[in-house]
């Protein structure tokens, strides 16, 4: 992990110099779909890792005020700001995923949890399980592909993911993504889990 650089300074760079080949410019179709069958606006949402965080905009511009998103990137939260210039400034979270300590109902995922090292796997599900209240949902798309070793995104896949996230959720949806984009066809995991 030591000569891997996931530092601040590091993803800020990233977004500098729009080194961000996952970033698809928009929120992408499996959470789109999913954002539009929500009924509750009063929902407390938050999008770790959120980098230019296309979902934030799309959710708020739906209605739902109650969206956070956290990001080590100062550049990627400022993106946000001058796309959704009424987008709450407490609510752009400069800081580590890790060192949340509030709690929400729904947590997106969307290439956040391959972002991060492999080692801390098991500590971003415990981390989850420990940010939503009782039936919150962790809902997103998971790289269902080995990718990178010396870089984000690491991937991984269905077997490996289950062996985490089994102990602490119930398993609602865990199947290969049917409406990914397609420069990801065949690579996506939809998850929604429940915290029981």
């Amino acid at each position: 992990m030591s000569n891997i650089d996931l530092s601040e300074k590091s993803w800020d760079n990233r977004y500098q110099n729009q080194d961000i080949g996952w970033d698809l410019g928009k929120v992408s179709t499996p959470l789109k779909a999913y954002f539009n069958q929500l009924n509750n606006k009063d929902l407390k949402i938050l999008i770790p890792g959120g980098g230019n965080s296309y979902e934030a905009e799309y959710l708020f511009n739906l209605g739902f005020k109650n969206v956070f998103v956290v990001d080590l990137s100062k550049t990627a939260l400022n993106n946000i700001k001058k796309r959704v210039p009424n987008f709450p400034d407490s609510q752009l979270i400069l800081g580590d995923f890790f060192n949340v300590n509030d709690t929400f109902d729904l947590i997106v995922e969307q290439t956040f949890f391959c972002a991060i090292h492999p080692s801390l796997r098991k500590d971003y599900v415990s981390k989850m399980y420990n940010l939503l209240e009782i039936n919150g949902k962790l809902v997103g798309v998971l790289f269902d592909a080995p990718l990178y070793k010396n870089r984000p995104p690491f991937g991984g896949s269905k077997q490996e993911y289950l062996l985490y996230f089994k102990k602490l959720f119930k398993i609602n949806i865990f199947e290969k993504c049917y409406n990914s984009e397609p420069s990801r066809k065949g690579k996506e995991l939809f998850i929604k889990l429940i915290k029981f």
